[in-house]
């Protein structure tokens, strides 16, 4: 929990400069660049963020890595802050809620969504406009399939799930019948 607290805090932080500077979205394609260098690069991440290296040596490394990113000098400075109060292996929750609170700033959210086949054009300009309708959002769909749900969505918004799908209303069907109830 503390490590989330912490993560909110930088983003928050780094936001704020953002909307300053008007860099919003620089600053956290910047974040999300890195984090993916983090990702892709275990060996990367392990080698910065590890204590049992010298500290000097690791800062040299994360330098070197940064210098090439070309990144904005505030996300530059805010990187090396972050390695300096050994907070690097919170740059993933950091970049997470960085991206939410940009969302949140500019109105738009973002949707998950399952479906048993692939959907077309058409269809998910439909779920998206739907989805804007219920949110008053802009919103940005992604869009996987699961061949598990057998038909229909599955549908998530932060905390929201609306389920459509054919083996949601199998598994209620099965316990209405476990129920005794009438379907």
């Amino acid at each position: 929990m503390k490590k989330l607290s912490v993560a909110r805090r930088y983003a928050k932080a780094l936001l704020i400069l953002g909307v300053e500077n008007d860099q919003v979205d620089l600053y956290g394609d910047e974040l999300k660049v890195f984090d993916q260098v983090l990702t892709y690069h275990q060996e990367l991440e392990q080698t910065i963020c590890n204590p049992l290296y010298n500290t000097d040596s690791r800062k040299n490394i994360l330098m070197s890595v940064l210098n090439k990113m070309n990144l904005s000098q505030v996300v530059h400075s805010f990187l090396l802050l972050l390695f300096d109060k050994r907070r690097m292996n919170f740059v993933s929750n950091i970049n997470e809620f960085y991206q939410k609170l940009a969302d949140e700033l500019k109105g738009v959210v973002r949707a998950n969504v399952k479906s048993a086949h692939d959907l077309s054009a058409e269809a998910e300009d439909n779920i998206r406009i739907a989805l804007s309708k219920l949110t008053g959002k802009e919103v940005q769909l992604h869009v996987e399939k699961d061949v598990e749900l057998i038909g229909g969505i599955v549908t998530k918004i932060g905390d929201l799930v609306l389920d459509g799908s054919i083996k949601k209303q199998i598994l209620s069907m099965k316990e209405s019948l476990k129920r005794g109830e009438s379907i």
